[in-house]
C-alpha cells in the first residue's frame, strides 16, 4: 500500500487499513475484473510503460489489492500496476484480498488517486463530490478528514459548475484551473464557453483572461480604454474572493458602495453564510 494511504483510509473509515498481517497471494491476471468506481478517466501511457519496465526489472514491489466478486476479483487498489503488468504480459500478480463493500470499494479507489495528487483538477473535484455524497460530508469535515483547507476542496468543487466544453478543455490541459476559476466570474453564464475557447485560441494566460472578464462583465467595448482600477478595491477583492472561495465584486460610488458575493447553489449559500457568522 502507498505511503500515507493508510492513515487516509483511517482518516475515513477507521479500522479499514491494509497491515503487514495481510497474506499476499498470487491471483491470475485473467481473474481480477477493473474497478468500476475508478475515479481516474486518464492514465499516462508513457508513465505506464516505465512502471511496466520497472515490473519487468524489479517484479511488483507491492501487491494490488482486491476483493472477492463472484469466480472472479475485483480490484479495489492498484489500478496503474494492474494495468502495467498487463503491459508486461504477466500471468499473475501479488495480491491482498479484503472484504469490503460496494461503497468502501469506491472510497478506496478514490482515497488512493486523490493521495497520488496528479488528478486534473476535474478528476479531483468529482472525486471530492463523491466522496461527499456517499459518506454524506460537508465540504468543511471532507477538508478535515483529508487534511485539505477548505478554499481548496470549495475551488475545486466550484468548477464542476462549469459547462461540460470547459471541463473538458480543462482535462484536457488547454485551460489550467486558475483559467476555470476566472470564467467562473463571469456575469453572464452563457458567455463561459465563448470565453474559453477564446482563451484557447489566443492563449491567453490567467491575468489575460481576467482582464477580458473584467471587461465583458463591465460591458466595456475592447476599443474603450479600461479605467484606473484602485489598486485598494483590487487587493480587497482578492482577499474576499480567496476568503470566500467565490467570485466577489466591490462596487464603489461617490459616498457609498457595495459588495456582491456570488453563489451556485442553496448549499454554497449556507457555506458563505457560516463564513460571514
Amino acid at each position: 500500500m502507498a505511503k500515507g494511504l493508510g492513515k487516509g483510509i483511517n482518516a475515513l473509515f477507521p479500522g479499514e487499513t491494509v497491515n503487514e498481517t495481510d497474506k499476499v497471494m498470487q491471483i491470475k491476471l485473467t481473474d481480477i475484473k477493473e474497478n468500476p468506481h475508478q475515479p481516474r478517466k486518464v492514465f499516462d501511457q508513457q508513465a505506464l510503460e516505465e512502471l511496466a519496465e520497472s515490473i519487468r526489472e524489479h517484479g511488483i514491489l507491492q501487491p494490488v489489492v482486491v476483493r472477492k466478486k463472484g469466480a472472479k476479483f475485483e480490484l479495489v487498489v492498484g489500478e496503474r500496476r494492474f494495468r502495467a503488468a498487463k503491459l508486461c504480459k504477466l500471468k499473475e500478480v501479488p495480491a491482498i484480498v479484503k472484504d469490503f463493500n460496494e461503497q468502501q470499494m469506491m472510497e478506496l479507489a478514490i482515497l488512493e488517486n486523490l493521495q497520488r495528487e496528479d488528478l486534473t483538477p476535474i478528476e479531483e473535484a468529482e472525486a471530492y463530490q463523491k466522496l461527499m455524497d456517499t459518506l454524506n460530508l460537508t465540504q468543511e469535515q471532507l477538508a478535515f478528514r483529508l487534511g485539505k483547507s477548505r478554499p481548496h476542496i470549495t475551488n475545486h468543487i466550484r468548477l464542476l459548475t462549469l459547462p461540460k466544453d470547459v471541463r473538458e478543455l480543462i482535462s484536457d490541459k488547454k485551460l489550467s484551473m486558475g483559467h476555470g476559476r476566472t470564467l467562473l466570474g463571469l456575469r453572464s453564464k452563457k458567455d463561459i464557453s465563448e470565453t474559453a475557447q477564446k482563451a484557447v485560441k489566443e492563449g491567453l494566460n490567467v491575468r489575460q483572461l481576467e482582464s477580458l472578464v473584467q471587461r465583458l462583465n463591465d460591458n466595456v467595448p475592447r476599443e474603450t480604454p479600461e479605467k484606473k482600477k484602485d489598486i485598494f478595491i483590487e487587493e480587497k477583492q482578492s482577499e474576499l474572493r480567496d476568503r470566500f472561495g467565490t467570485n466577489v465584486q466591490i462596487k464603489k460610488q461617490k459616498n457609498k458602495g457595495k459588495i456582491e458575493i456570488e453563489f451556485f447553489s442553496e448549499d454554497d449559500l449556507e457555506r458563505i453564510l457560516d463564513l460571514l457568522k
